[in-house]
């Protein structure tokens, strides 16, 4: 069975997590050791119930990390290829692996390659490795986005440099890559780098930014392990907003597809959108969420003060992603002590997943639906869970299929078959051995 098969991840946006400038430091600057900020954070990270550790942006750049200049040397304002090292080497002591993010879509304006060809133009040796967009006469940049100039991914030398990026960190010791905006990028190319560096590292783990379209197919045709589900982040806020569990249901099923096909990333939250916190209309829809989404099969991802519930709103505007990449305290002790129950609901049904590892590939089933109630099973053949959720203002009691249920987790009870929720309710429930099909 592969490591990642139950991978249960903990994000983090290091040059916002540590503080760090805003601007590239000059190049006679020394680096400040940052990394090591995050390694204080590891045993958090276990004590939370994950075993990743997945990286945004840590290689050289010029603001925000995604504006790389150099994928081969570490953002001196985050420290040293030493301290990514020592870092990975702390987290292994502890069951941990690191994926990196890989952003090989664009590059930023001092790119070296593309600083070469700003002034050499067709006479550089590199200019292959990007094109002009015929409506600007400008060279192609990322969603129109000027200082972030597209890579031409019909260059064989692009997926050579991609090669050999991957497999520098890969022999240090991460264990994969989250590959940004990986829709933009042709299948193809995807497809022609992730099968060189399998031949080298057969375990390594790709994950892709995709935000609409054929999950399964870039999977597929791009050679990737999973990509992110950002259906079921949509439906499970939207949902609760709209008091529409059919949303819901209709992502549950679409879900259910994919799995046949590959395992996708699931979360509520990332350093690319407003905080689940901040999204969500009523806060008691925190907690259900956060129940689906830690029972359904995937590979989890809690975005870094997700735990705590953060709240953050980003905004389209130059900075507008700040709210929901703040600096954390230096250790963990440092935190207010506000987030502490949102905590140990995470620690709760991380171990409730823990102690069905079946859950990474499990189908769920809806038993009932209506505007403001739903319940659904998940089964192995051997043990089964039932989820039942209330987005009511008054308390109700739910049927569960036949079967010895046991309350799990969730402020509701089970009662001769039942789930009594209180108003906006929600629980989990065990039983041994199968349940019956759907009617």
């Amino acid at each position: 069975m592969r490591w990642s098969e139950h991978a249960i991840w903990w994000q983090v946006y290091p040059l916002g997590f540590t503080g760090a400038e805003p601007q590239a430091l000059p190049p006679d600057a020394p680096p400040v050791h940052r990394l090591s900020h995050i390694a204080d954070w590891l045993d958090h990270l276990v004590g939370l119930g994950c075993n990743g550790l997945a990286l945004g942006p840590v290689f050289a750049s010029e603001t925000h990390g995604y504006d790389t200049v150099d994928h081969l040397r570490i953002d001196t304002r985050l420290g040293t290829e030493e301290d990514l090292r020592r870092l990975v080497d702390q987290a292994a002591e502890r069951g941990v692996r690191i994926v990196l993010d890989g952003v090989f879509n664009h590059v930023g304006r001092g790119f070296p390659a593309f600083a070469d060809v700003d002034a050499r133009g067709r006479d550089s040796r590199y200019a292959t490795w990007f094109t002009v967009d015929p409506a600007t006469g400008d060279y192609r940049t990322f969603e129109g986005h000027h200082r972030l100039v597209a890579l031409n991914h019909e260059e064989p030398a692009v997926a050579d440099h991609v090669v050999e990026v991957m497999c520098h960190w890969l022999e240090l010791g991460i264990a994969g890559w989250r590959l940004d905006a990986a829709y933009t990028v042709p299948q193809a190319f995807w497809r022609t780098v992730t099968d060189r560096v399998r031949a080298r590292f057969p375990d390594v783990w790709f994950v892709g930014e995709v935000i609409h379209g054929d999950y399964a197919a870039f999977v597929d045709k791009g050679g990737l392990d999973s990509v992110t589900q950002y259906e079921l982040w949509k439906a499970l806020w939207s949902s609760c907003n709209d008091r529409n569990l059919y949303e819901l249901a209709w992502a549950l099923d679409r879900h259910n597809a994919l799995l046949d096909a590959f395992v996708p990333m699931t979360f509520l939250g990332n350093h690319d959108v407003t905080r689940i916190a901040s999204r969500l209309a009523d806060e008691r829809h925190l907690a259900p969420t956060l129940a689906v989404l830690l029972t359904l099969g995937g590979h989890p991802s809690v975005y870094s003060g997700d735990e705590q519930a953060f709240r953050g709103v980003k905004e389209e505007r130059v900075g507008g992603d700040d709210a929901v990449r703040p600096a954390f305290p230096p250790l963990p002790s440092g935190l207010a002590p506000y987030g502490a129950a949102h905590q140990r609901l995470h620690q709760q049904l991380i171990g409730l997943r823990r102690r069905h590892p079946w859950l990474t590939r499990a189908r769920s089933t809806v038993r009932l639906l209506t505007n403001t109630t739903l319940v659904y099973t998940l089964s192995d053949g051997r043990q089964s869970l039932a989820v039942a959720l209330s987005l009511g203002e008054d308390p109700v009691r739910l049927p569960l299929p036949d079967g010895d249920w046991r309350h799990a987790v969730g402020p509701g009870s089970v009662d001769r078959g039942e789930a009594e929720l209180p108003t906006a309710g929600w629980l989990v429930a065990t039983a041994a051995g199968p349940i019956a099909e759907a009617g």
